[in-house]
């Protein structure tokens, strides 16, 4: 009963966020990288504004990693939200707010779902793939996002991070090397590496091997 009251008490926290973040225009670029700033220097009304601003983003990148019906989807969200704030005075200002916020969500859902996975002796039952968030872009998204998630775990955590933004978010390789801070080049080697283990998984697989058939573009 107490987990449950957790959950819900964390969900209407993320909900009321959502609320507010929905009405109310979302900051520009410039504005967010400025509160940012504000917030990594301890203004209180200034970290309020851009929890509201990233909290949407972080629990779509959250469910995207775990699907919206995973016990922790929750506990996750929470653990992003803290772990962004946390953070920020790392955060150079290189790019948008909400994709840096996104970065430390999927890493903090795909630590918690080895965590689950560990929990459930390398099953994680709790993972609905057709339930798996992530851009609608053709007959084998969901195939895609299955082959996509199992592979994350078994790979170095920027690959696997790089692979994850561009094939379930659909980010462009540019905004990637953006927000990670590495070069383009680099940003390509990660996307390429990951996808050849990718494909090497799914071999003898070839309606997921044409699952994941995508321009690197």
């Amino acid at each position: 009963m107490a987990r449950e009251s957790n959950a819900m008490d964390k969900r209407r926290s993320l909900a009321t966020s959502q609320e507010r973040a929905s009405s109310t225009p979302p900051p520009s670029r410039d504005e967010g990288i400025a509160l940012a700033k504000r917030a990594a220097a301890g203004d209180v009304r200034s970290t309020s504004l851009l929890l509201e601003a990233v909290a949407p983003a972080i629990l779509r990148a959250v469910c995207a990693m775990m699907g919206r019906h995973h016990p922790d989807v929750d506990d996750a969200a929470q653990l992003a939200l803290i772990g962004f704030i946390q953070a920020l005075p790392r955060f150079r200002g290189e790019c948008d707010p909400v994709h840096f916020a996104m970065r430390i969500a999927i890493r903090t859902a795909g630590a918690t779902r080895r965590r689950s996975r560990s929990r459930q002796d390398h099953h994680d039952d709790q993972v609905d793939i057709e339930d798996i968030q992530g851009p609608a872009d053709g007959p084998y998204a969901v195939l895609r996002r299955r082959a996509v998630l199992r592979l994350v775990d078994q790979l170095p955590e920027e690959q696997a991070e790089t692979m994850l933004l561009r094939f379930v978010f659909g980010w462009k390789l540019q905004d990637i090397a953006q927000a990670t801070g590495a070069p383009f080049n680099t940003v390509r080697s990660r996307l390429r590496l990951a996808k050849d283990a990718l494909l090497r998984q799914i071999e003898r697989d070839p309606a997921l091997a044409e699952a994941v058939a995508l321009d690197e573009e």
